[in-house]
């Protein structure tokens, strides 16, 4: 446009008046100042499309890291999700674990005074027994964890018979006296012999022997004031010595009655959940 028009003017210039030529020239003038405020405000608005343009790549830039940073904190969010639960999960299986110590250390402090309690009853035993021990006639021991009173039978009966002697009549009597007064204890009057066999009318075997001597002891027992609800008999005839049979001695200490301590139950680990099987 700029170089047309002067070339114009050029090959016209000699057939213009002056006049005319001057309003050309004014024309010219102006349309120029036109394009050159439109060429800046083209340029302006260059200038500002490239501020914008770097704007939005400023932006979209920083929108991309703004991303990265939320994948990050949504990955360290995560993280930390899974690291509570995992100390949920310790902290309940740690509960757990505190409540089994403390069950188990109950449960070992219950036993503890069972046992306690169980020491302190045989030391009483002992006590009360202790004349009819000094005099020789009875020993108290535990036996497969039961507490037994020992009586030799030699003492009380003669040899093949269930009868008590007068003397073993009044030991009877003096044990009955300090079991009764133990209260909530029962009893198990146990009869024991020697390997020698028997044979006879009353007693046709060794088994026939302890039973009736079992059931003698325990039939004064009960004369001498015991309650019968609290005594049982039984006989082992030779089948549980404490010695052996080959000397005189050995004999004489497995021909024997026992009186056992009948252990409480309720106070066994495990009662109640066995006890709960009948309900």
């Amino acid at each position: 446009m700029r170089s047309i028009i002067p070339l114009i003017l050029s090959l016209s210039i000699g057939c213009v008046p002056k006049k005319d030529y001057e309003a050309l020239q004014a024309e010219l003038a102006a349309s120029q100042g036109t394009v050159a405020e439109r060429d800046a405000t083209v340029a302006e608005r260059d200038q500002k499309i490239l501020s914008l343009e770097d704007a939005l790549a400023a932006a979209q830039a920083e929108s991309a890291r703004l991303q990265g940073v939320i994948g990050e904190k949504e990955g360290a969010l995560t993280s930390l999700r899974g690291e509570q639960a995992a100390l949920l999960k310790d902290r309940s299986r740690l509960k757990s674990s505190v409540e089994e110590m403390q069950a188990a250390l109950n449960e070992l402090a219950r036993r503890k005074a069972a046992a306690d309690a169980r020491v302190a009853e045989y030391k009483d035993l002992l006590a009360r027994f202790k004349s009819l021990i000094d005099s020789g006639k009875l020993t108290v021991s535990i036996v497969n964890g039961r507490m037994v009173v020992q009586m030799a039978t030699d003492i009380l009966f003669e040899s093949g018979k269930a009868d008590l002697s007068a003397e073993g009549k009044v030991a009877v009597a003096e044990v009955a006296a300090v079991l009764a007064s133990i209260p909530d204890r029962r009893y198990q009057v146990e009869g024991h012999t020697d390997d020698v066999p028997i044979q006879t009318s009353r007693f046709p075997s060794n088994w026939d022997l302890a039973a009736a001597r079992s059931i003698g002891v325990t039939q004064a027992m009960v004369e001498a004031g015991l309650a019968p609800n609290r005594l049982s008999a039984a006989s082992f005839s030779q089948y549980q010595p404490v010695a052996g049979n080959d000397s005189k001695e050995g004999k004489a200490s497995n021909r024997r009655i026992e009186i056992v301590v009948v252990p409480d139950l309720s106070q066994l680990p495990g009662f109640d959940e066995l006890n709960a099987l009948n309900d």
